[in-house]
């Protein structure tokens, strides 16, 4: 971050250096000889170290307009009767005037114009060779000399208070709104949970439990409809246990486990329900794990979920291959199962493998989805890359 306050302190310094630099130049060429004695000398060290006071802290503004008051007032009397005399402090007593006005409450403000006008009153009446000057010069000279630059001062400070005011309130408003959007965020996240929570986990755990029922009726027999009653209470509980996970999201719970959605970490909980539901499942994988892109990682867990409730549905009913890669530049996912002819046939088993590559397409990856050689096994293998480690 930039040191503003190192930058000001520069920057006094710059405009005091070149008040003294103008001030006392002036008057070692236009002003009265040093020869005249220790009179001059104290006008040309006063009007330089009431310059150097120009860099000193804003709470001291008051104090250095008086000083260069003073010296407006102390220069026509140390070098009187000297008539072709010029103050010591001519751009200073301008930015003191400024400072006086922008940096001091409104009392010392006033005290340090008062001062300040009486200086410059008296630098013009004081000396004899002005006794008789026009008095409307004298208020013009006043007026830009010492009024003028308090009054800019004054505005400049009302300016920034102004602006201060209008950023505080463009603030709050900014505030106001983004907390009106969050809670209307919130209730609405509120009320889709409600919705989710009433409706359809209520419906979908009501299909597992009659899918369930259902099975354990059955005579012996019917491998048929027994995998498919398997496949829907599988089903059922995959829903159910991704309708928790959205929920909990849904309700803005903190816990990482309950926001983050299912990736190959949950892949054992998923070959767990297959398995209770009669499908046999083996998981195999090779090299060590990688943390993966969280996109990619979701991607792989959903393909694994749609290509597994697949094999339930219109598999044969025997084991079913799941192989994991991890390769150096790609990770890839294999699975294999057996399926019957018209199972493959089926108009069901077509729009799930579309899904399939229109999930892997839309990352990145590549997919191969058909029958083996033996006609007997299907096989869903998918590839994603990786950044080489």
């Amino acid at each position: 971050m930039r040191d503003i306050s190192g930058s000001l302190a520069r920057q006094a310094w710059a405009v005091a250096a070149v008040c003294l630099v103008a001030d006392a130049g002036l008057f070692l060429i236009a002003g009265p000889p040093l020869s005249l004695g220790w009179q001059a000398w104290v006008l040309l060290l006063g009007g330089i170290l009431a310059n150097v006071a120009l860099a000193g802290p804003s709470r001291y503004s008051g104090w250095v307009s008086a000083a260069h008051g003073a010296l407006l007032t102390a220069a026509p009397l140390l070098l009187y009767p000297y008539d072709h005399y010029l103050q010591a402090t001519n751009a200073g007593v301008l930015i003191a005037g400024y400072r006086a006005g922008a940096w001091l409450s409104t009392k010392p403000a006033l005290a340090a114009l008062a001062v300040m006008l009486a200086g410059l009153v008296a630098c013009n009446l004081i000396p004899v060779d002005r006794g008789d000057r026009d008095w409307r010069l004298l208020l013009i000279d006043v007026g830009v000399s010492g009024l003028l630059p308090w009054m800019v001062g004054r505005y400049t400070t009302a300016r920034r208070a102004y602006i201060a005011d209008l950023q505080r309130a463009e603030e709050q408003r900014q505030q106001h709104e983004a907390e009106a959007v969050r809670r209307a965020v919130a209730e609405e996240r509120t009320t889709i949970a409600r919705d989710l929570h009433d409706v359809i986990s209520h419906h979908v755990s009501a299909i597992g439990v009659h899918a369930g029922a259902a099975r354990l009726g059955l005579p012996e027999g019917e491998p048929a409809v027994r995998r498919s009653l398997s496949a829907v209470e599988s089903s059922s509980r995959a829903a159910m246990a991704d309708l928790r996970r959205l929920l909990d999201l849904l309700h803005g719970k903190e816990n990482g486990d309950a926001q983050r959605q299912p990736g190959l970490d949950n892949l054992d909980e998923l070959l767990d329900n297959l398995r209770t539901a009669g499908l046999p499942a083996r998981l195999t994988s090779h090299g060590g794990p990688r943390e993966l892109p969280g996109s990619v990682d979701v991607a792989l867990y959903r393909i694994a979920q749609e290509a597994l409730t697949n094999a339930l549905r219109h598999g044969s009913g025997g084991i079913v291959e799941i192989d994991l890669a991890y390769r150096q530049t790609e990770v890839i996912l294999t699975i294999t199962n057996e399926i019957g002819p018209a199972n493959a046939a089926a108009e069901s088993t077509k729009r799930g493998l579309a899904g399939i590559r229109q999930r892997v397409a839309l990352f990145g990856g590549q997919a191969e989805c058909g029958p083996l050689d033996d006609g007997g096994s299907w096989r869903v293998r998918v590839g994603f890359p990786l950044e080489a480690q």
